[in-house]
């Protein structure tokens, strides 16, 4: 990133979306002790929703969806990105450490490029993007360990259901981009969230989740407000400013800033110490990544240099 002030501002912000983000994962770890997975997910979403639709209210010109077209992006969201995301996540998490978790789901622009290739008719997959795809698969598989055993344990679990959260919102990315709405993101994102928190809400009841299995204890209070409030609503807005000014390409490196962050936190947190499996399934997955957006990368970096 540049040297002058819009740079220092735009890393700045990068490292604080790095960190709110990153961070969410050992917050979710920490809130799980207190929370069965499923509710804890969908309240989350029901004060993030909330907030984000209030904000939306006040800076964009249009709140609310309108046609098939805006609102199937809704429900695709809501129900791939929201719902069956955070589903998993929390659930997954409750069998393996904040970095390994962040690990997996660092996969997420390496599966969303795969599904694009697949369902957006303009995009291929070149031979070397193939091997991206393979290689950022690997980095799960060095995760899990290579013995198809490993899948029963409780580490195995963890990292498939994680896995499995990832693929979800990488479909529901893709699914979201063919549609052709005019909403303005604030608003799309806040129905997003309240969509997936009802359908959160409506999968706690069905796996038999209670509001008296909560343990409602300060540090369960301060859990739901941080992600609510900081990780989901001050990260969108970041998130938003920061796609405005950097692009898809810069602002995807969150995901690979996002473990070291899980990981530092949750070492001085919860005491999770990171494993030589996990540090090395985050080095696979960002030469997946690298693979995958090598054109993309080498444009931006010729940019930089020329700036």
């Amino acid at each position: 990133m540049h040297v002058g002030a819009p740079s220092r501002r735009n890393l700045l912000l990068f490292l604080l979306l790095s960190f709110l983000w990153g961070s969410a994962f050992t917050v979710i770890k920490a809130g799980l002790v207190h929370f069965p997975p499923v509710l804890f997910a969908a309240v989350r979403f029901d004060l993030a929703g909330l907030l984000l639709l209030a904000y939306a209210a006040r800076v964009t010109d249009r709140l609310r969806p309108r046609g098939r077209s805006e609102w199937g992006a809704v429900v695709a969201g809501g129900v791939l990105m929201i719902a069956t995301y955070h589903a998993l996540l929390f659930v997954g998490e409750q069998f393996t450490t904040s970095a390994a978790a962040a690990v997996v789901v660092g996969l997420n622009p390496v599966a969303t490029t795969g599904f694009a290739r697949g369902l957006l008719p303009d995009e291929r997959l070149s031979p070397v993007g193939l091997a991206g795809l393979v290689v950022g698969l690997a980095g799960v598989v060095v995760l899990v360990g290579v013995d198809p055993a490993a899948l029963a344990t409780s580490r195995g679990r963890g990292v498939a259901l994680v896995f499995g959260a990832t693929v979800a919102f990488s479909l529901g990315s893709v699914l979201t981009r063919r549609s052709d709405s005019a909403l303005p993101s604030e608003s799309s994102t806040a129905w997003t969230m309240l969509l997936g928190a009802l359908v959160l809400h409506a999968g706690s009841l069905a796996v038999g989740e209670r509001p008296a299995d909560v343990t409602l204890v300060p540090e369960a209070v301060g859990a739901l407000v941080y992600l609510a409030v900081v990780a989901s609503g001050l990260g969108f807005l970041v998130y938003f400013d920061l796609l405005d000014r950097l692009g898809p390409v810069e602002i995807n490196l969150v995901s690979y800033a996002a473990p070291v962050v899980a990981a530092a936190t949750g070492l001085a947190l919860l005491g999770e110490t990171p494993t030589l499996r996990t540090a090395v399934g985050f080095v696979v997955v960002c030469c997946g990544f690298a693979l995958i957006k090598r054109s993309a990368l080498a444009r931006e970096l010729a940019r930089l240099r020329g700036q």
